[in-house]
């Protein structure tokens, strides 16, 4: 059960999703809309404000994806975050956008093991493995890029059966895992949605661990320009 009152969204993939969860009820809005967010993202919040006749000062906390993904998609969920906490002196809490979808494996499909992958573009797969404690995704190791085809016993584990991969990555390379008769791939969840947010960010925030606004940092992963991306494909 969700405690706090929480406005949270993500605009780091081709997916633009917001979630306002308060006193108990949750509105949500998810959808694809590739270089649009920055447009689309504030007339979004206000309307889920105004459908849950509540104002940003009657919140807890404000939860934001913070990558990986496109860098400016990262920037524009940042960004974002930190402006409305700004004018409402709220705290942040930043949540990885591989966590967000292996925590949906988990509240959809009660998926233990999740490795989840993004996209990075450039023939290369954001990744990372997560699994379950307490009923919330936590990290293994920690999350990289790397060409799919890398991919090999030091990253995934064959000995479970039990394993479930999601996320753009997989869908444009499935092949990478070929040879990992232990992972199956989830085709249902492919890109983070904010609405599986809300868990990893009320179990951050009663922990204390939210940040204020001149705080809250992205998680590029890939930390080098992106000179090599063809126009529109960031």
């Amino acid at each position: 059960m969700i405690k706090s009152n929480i406005l949270a969204l993500d605009a780091s993939t081709e997916a633009l999703s917001i979630v306002l969860h308060v006193k108990g009820q949750t509105f949500h809005h998810f959808e694809e809309c590739p270089q649009q967010h920055s447009q689309k993202i504030l007339p979004l919040i206000d309307e889920l404000l105004s459908k849950a006749n509540c104002k940003l000062k009657d919140l807890d906390v404000i939860g934001f994806g913070q990558g990986p993904g496109s860098f400016t998609g990262v920037r524009i969920s940042v960004a974002i975050a930190q402006g409305l906490a700004y004018s409402t002196n709220l705290p942040l809490v930043g949540v990885s956008t591989l966590a967000i979808m292996a925590q949906q494996a988990f509240e959809q499909n009660g998926s233990a093991n999740v490795y989840p992958a993004i996209d990075a573009r450039m023939g290369e797969i954001y990744f990372a493995q997560y699994q379950v404690n307490n009923n919330l995704m936590q990290l293994v190791n920690q999350e990289c890029v790397i060409k799919p085809e890398l991919l090999n016993a030091d990253y995934i584990s064959d000995n479970e059966q039990n394993y479930v991969a999601v996320g753009t990555g997989f869908k444009t390379y499935p092949d990478a895992l070929n040879n990992f008769d232990s992972v199956s791939i989830n085709s249902d969840i492919t890109l983070p949605d904010a609405r599986f947010m809300l868990a990893l960010v009320d179990a951050e925030f009663l922990a204390g661990n939210g940040v204020k606004a001149s705080d809250a940092q992205p998680k590029y992963v890939r930390d080098t320009v992106t000179w090599k991306k063809l126009p529109g494909r960031e």
